[in-house]
């Protein structure tokens, strides 16, 4: 294998943070990370793809540093429709309780991908990450020939090698403990006990490709950012640690959760998606998890209206509370004081391991 290539000097420090969809990552959470150092992503996943340019244009406006873009890949229909039908049956008292009706399935095109993919190319920003999959090498290459940085999620080593094989820049390596969706490929049964965990994938990673790494799994403090450091990465990225920040754009609801003795673990689950994806079991997810279909986006537009429900009425048991396995070491900080501990807690670790 030829040496690794070296990841780009975007920010000043190799902290990332993530680029969490659904409303977290927002432009004021970016900028505000930007600011102290760090390097700040938006999340197309979710928006159209109005909504996308408006909030790289707010970004602009607020800071004039290096800034990223996360965008979905694009999912294949689900295999067994009627398992979405039973999956609505199943949900039926929850409609009663919510007063609300269950979403479309079919509610619309998969995230507008192409649409995305045109007004980044057309309008290009640094750095453009992607979620569920790895683009074909020619949208690579227009994107290297807009001078736009890609970087593709991996969960596994051979997911590293097809990226590095259809010509991206950079993997997002993402261990199991990592909050929010899981980014593989192809929508397999991925569930607790299975897949590596960051530290036992990252090595793995390193040796097989020669690709720049950006950690991704459960990180919350600066030790375990040196420590990722340490095992090959280029740079670390952190979601959780930064959904409570006054910046981050979470409901009130889903960032008091996060330190909430009511919540005592967190687990991967299709619940809400379809797709598998790890937050903190609620009653939502015990009553129904077991029971949802592999089916995405199709279970998430059935489930819209009952979490938009669930976030009006108060209720954390009916919502998805994303979150990796390190939440309870969340800390209410500013984005920018936050970057600040990392760090120093970065060099201190970095210092007792001289």
């Amino acid at each position: 294998m030829a040496a690794a290539a070296n990841l780009p000097k975007f920010s000043a420090h190799p902290i990332v943070q993530a680029p969490m969809a659904g409303g977290a990552a927002n432009p004021r959470l970016a900028a505000a990370v930007a600011a102290s150092g760090g390097f700040g992503f938006l999340a197309a996943g979710y928006k159209t793809p109005e909504a996308m340019y408006e909030e790289i244009r707010q970004l602009r406006d607020q800071s004039a540093q290096p800034f990223g873009v996360n965008v979905f890949l694009p999912q294949p229909a689900a295999t067994d429709p009627s398992a979405v039908a039973v999956y609505a049956e199943q949900l039926a008292g929850e409609e009663a309780w919510y007063g609300v009706l269950l979403g479309d399935p079919d509610a619309g095109p998969d995230d507008a991908y192409e649409a995305k993919v045109a007004i980044l190319l057309e309008d290009p920003v640094p750095m453009v990450s992607f979620t569920f999959g790895c683009p074909a090498r020619k949208v690579l290459d227009a994107f290297r020939k807009a001078g736009t940085y890609t970087v593709v999620t991996v969960t596994t080593v051979s997911e590293a090698l097809a990226a590095e094989a259809a010509g991206a820049d950079a993997v997002c390596v993402q261990g199991m403990e990592a909050g929010g969706h899981r980014g593989t490929h192809r929508d397999e049964p991925l569930l607790d006990g299975t897949g590596d965990g960051l530290l036992a994938l990252l090595p793995q990673v390193r040796e097989a490709v020669a690709l720049p790494l950006i950690a991704a799994g459960g990180l919350m403090r600066g030790g375990q950012v040196a420590a990722v450091l340490a095992a090959g990465a280029d740079a670390a990225q952190l979601g959780t640690a930064f959904l409570v920040c006054p910046e981050s754009g979470a409901s009130p609801l889903h960032k008091q959760a996060l330190t909430d003795p009511v919540f005592t673990r967190t687990e991967m689950t299709r619940a809400f998606s379809g797709r598998p994806a790890r937050g903190l079991v609620n009653r939502f997810v015990r009553e129904h998890g077991r029971y949802a279909p592999p089916g995405y986006p199709q279970v998430h537009h059935l489930t819209a209206p009952l979490r938009k429900a669930a976030a009006a009425a108060g209720d954390a048991q009916g919502m998805a509370l994303w979150a990796g396995q390190g939440h309870r070491l969340a800390r209410e900080e500013s984005a920018g004081r936050l970057v600040e501990l990392l760090v120093e807690e970065m060099r201190a670790a970095r210092e007792v391991a001289a």
